[in-house]
């Protein structure tokens, strides 16, 4: 494979092309609004960011079922290929800029007048003002995570169908970035009922913050490693490949085992965790499993998930890594004000619970 080859189609943009890319994302979008709000899901109770509770409809695993489904169907048919999504990334990323930016802006207006409060203020469009928006019955902020996660899972899929359709196979590097970015979203989905207790359903507004990084940042930074993989010029060696496939199943049993150990605590205090009865501080605070060595080990294990992806790549460049660093910068900025949050929230307890879990990201280190 040629080292040489461009890592974005630097293809001049056309009026026709941004044109074709808009349709194509607002089609994707309306599609997935469409069958979110027609699609049978499992209704559950959750908290929002004013302190009520909310009932939130989930059926996000159906739809990316069904989207891969679909997609997958028509590209072994020939009806169409998904390296158009290669082919036009350029285009769909300046796309899904206008349309992160308009969302935005009737967002904000949207709350302004909901909630008569003055214009005027830029942490109101930036942040935020409402804390979950409804459309048409679809809390916007939950709805969101669908077109962000489901359009990586196509982003990342096309890279292989580029390699395929290239070179004629898949390395293994790419097999293994498929499988590894392919149960994240699944498991994302399949996990679905968990993150109505998330930090950003529960304690963020919605606003430009929230809608870029769903709709811009997710999809088209965090397929990065999957650019450098389809023309990547050294083959990964087996044993490279094990250490990587470790690392992977590490992070995944420390993030997702983290984040089920809480939910299910959350819903049954009196739960098992690791074979014994949960033990908890006043019987408000996990310190049983995970939660009672660190207290945010769940940011450590995601942050092993993307290492393992970076890592398919080989270490010929840098680019790939941007994606784990910036993943480790922003947990490592969202543990420290879960912290203040949380020392606000229980006070003398969250004292005591820090000297019981000790560590918060690298446990008998930091």
């Amino acid at each position: 494979m040629s080292a040489s080859e461009p890592l974005v189609p630097l293809t001049a943009l056309s009026g026709g092309d941004l044109l074709n890319a808009a349709a194509m994302a607002m089609a994707f979008i309306a599609l997935l609004f469409l069958g979110s709000a027609l699609l049978p899901g499992r209704r559950v109770e959750g908290p929002d960011a004013d302190g009520k509770q909310r009932v939130y409809k989930l059926n996000g695993l159906a739809l990316f079922l069904i989207a891969a489904a679909v997609t997958g169907l028509a590209q072994v048919l020939g009806w169409f290929s998904l390296s158009v999504l290669h082919t036009h990334f350029v285009a769909l990323f300046v796309a899904a800029n206008a349309f992160a930016f308009a969302l935005s802006g009737w967002l904000y207006f949207r709350g302004v007048r909901e909630r008569h409060a003055s214009r005027g203020s830029w942490r109101g469009f930036f942040f935020g003002v409402e804390a979950s928006p409804v459309c048409f019955g679809l809390d916007l902020k939950l709805f969101s995570y669908r077109p962000s996660l489901i359009g990586l899972a196509l982003f990342n899929a096309s890279f292989a169908v580029v390699q395929y359709e290239t070179y004629g196979g898949l390395t293994l590097a790419m097999a293994l970035f498929q499988i590894f970015t392919f149960l994240y979203v699944l498991n994302y989905f399949q996990f679905e009922h968990g993150m109505v207790h998330t930090w950003d359903i529960v304690s963020e507004r919605f606003g430009w913050m929230l809608v870029w990084g769903d709709y811009v940042l997710v999809p088209f930074f965090y397929c990065l490693p999957g650019w450098w993989l389809v023309h990547a010029p050294d083959p990964l060696p087996p044993a490279a490949a094990a250490a990587i496939v470790l690392l992977f199943v590490f992070g995944f049993w420390l993030f997702r085992g983290a984040n089920q150990q809480k939910h299910r605590f959350k819903r049954d205090p009196n739960v098992s965790i690791w074979g014994q009865p949960a033990r908890t501080l006043d019987g408000r605070l996990l310190v049983s499993g995970f939660w009672g060595i660190g207290r945010h080990l769940n940011y450590t294990g995601e942050i092993c998930i993307y290492l393992a992806f970076a890592l398919t790549t080989g270490l010929t460049s840098w680019g790939p890594y941007l994606l784990p660093a910036w993943l480790a910068a922003l947990l490592w900025h969202r543990s420290r004000r879960d912290e203040r949050r949380c020392r606000a929230k229980y006070g003398e307890l969250w004292e005591r619970y820090t000297q019981r879990a000790r560590f918060s990201m690298l446990p008998f280190i930091h």
